[in-house]
């Protein structure tokens, strides 16, 4: 299937987000590191607690800050329904993670090989969120190598792209269905192997390239090409909001955040902190997480019946189920967990039949009662 583009993009200049546009920076200190506060300093970016509605795409999001090896999510939906403002609000509710100082790839001691080491100075730093926009050239994704410089000094000179700055956090892609396709094939490279390898002339550098990729787009401007849809781990369908309370309600609250963000921020304050203090718990917990054997065998039943290729399905399903038991603060996995997840896990995995009338994530809710059904039964 090739992708469909129905308008030319609009070229976006190229931006590095820590829950915003704008770049933190830090003064290393060992004894000293940057404090938490500090470093999240920078223009105000609408809370991701206040968003009202729009709870798969939020709870997908969550569940791949608990474990990014789910492998990430598809967000497609209307115009307006706050795709991009959810994802960007997303890095102020993580927990901060801590890097050698001044690492252009936001890597830990225990990450640098003793030989490349320089410092033990290390800072704290607010999770990567890092937008790659659809006019990027594979040079400022990838990064460049210098070669005049290389062959006068010798040294191998290297200016890090998009995936060095996204390495331990969020790449981020609006209109990912409007990608250029050989973008989309460096994408795929990189997330299977987690390392972004860049040859020129002979010269090859190679970096870790580890990132939860996060794509969101309006599916009436196209469809994703079957390589780059199956790489995504949760697929959230996101439609417009229909209760007046609710579209009231948002409308209030954003009027409140553009006269004055300040008063906004530390209204919300106490609803960020403690699902930030939720999400450290939650991976604090997840390694003790267990699924029980017959709680397996149902998701094994479900991904069979509705023919889906591969698995994984079941992967994807027992990573965010488990995520979700740890999200909620249980140490196993129940059904219920199965059937919370199940839906955005699947629902872009069924193989698609032109004739079919019934939309994929009712498909897979339809044969997930008629599983749990026949338990009840027994």
């Amino acid at each position: 299937m090739t992708m469909k583009k129905t308008s030319s993009p609009k070229k976006k200049s190229a931006s590095v987000s820590h829950a915003s546009k704008s770049t933190v920076k830090h003064k290393p200190d060992e004894a000293h590191p940057a404090e938490p506060d500090q470093a999240r300093k920078k223009s105000p970016v609408f809370p991701f607690t206040a968003i009202v509605g729009q709870d798969e795409m939020k709870l997908c999001l969550l569940l791949n800050v608990i474990d990014p090896r789910i492998g990430g999510v598809l967000v497609m939906g209307h115009r307006g329904t706050g795709k991009s403002t959810t994802v960007r609000a997303l890095a102020d509710v993580l927990p901060m993670i801590e890097r050698v100082a001044s690492d252009p790839y936001n890597r830990s001691l225990s990450e640098i090989p003793k030989q490349e080491l320089h410092t033990k100075k290390t800072e704290l730093i607010p999770v990567p969120v890092v937008d790659l926009p659809l006019g990027a050239t594979e040079d400022r994704v990838c990064g460049t190598i210098d070669i005049e410089k290389a062959l006068t000094s010798g040294k191998k000179a290297f200016e890090p792209g998009l995936l060095a700055q996204a390495n331990r956090g969020f790449l981020y892609i609006d209109e990912v269905n409007l990608l250029d396709d050989h973008l989309v094939d460096v994408l795929l490279d990189v997330a299977a192997s987690g390392v972004n390898v860049v040859e020129r002339e002979g010269i090859s550098i190679r970096h870790p390239a580890r990132f939860v990729l996060v794509g969101s787009g309006n599916p009436e401007e196209g469809e994703l090409r079957p390589q780059l849809l199956d790489r995504f781990g949760l697929h959230a369908r996101i439609t417009t909001i229909n209760k007046v309370q609710d579209r009231v309600e948002i409308v209030k609250r954003r009027r409140e955040f553009d006269f004055n963000p300040d008063a906004f921020l530390e209204q919300w304050k106490p609803q960020q902190e403690a699902l930030r203090d939720k999400v450290i718990r939650a991976q604090s917990l997840l390694p003790s997480v267990t699924m029980p054997d017959d709680v397996l065998m149902k998701v094994a039943t479900l991904c069979m019946r509705l023919g889906i290729d591969g698995h994984r399905g079941e992967l994807t399903i027992t990573r965010a189920a488990s995520a979700y038991a740890a999200f909620e603060g249980r140490t196993e996995v129940t059904l219920s967990d199965i059937r919370a997840i199940a839906v955005p896990a699947l629902r872009h995995r069924l193989r698609r039949d032109p004739l079919e009338t019934i939309d994929a994530g009712e498909k897979v809710e339809r044969e997930l009662q008629a599983i749990l059904k026949v338990e009840e039964a027994v």
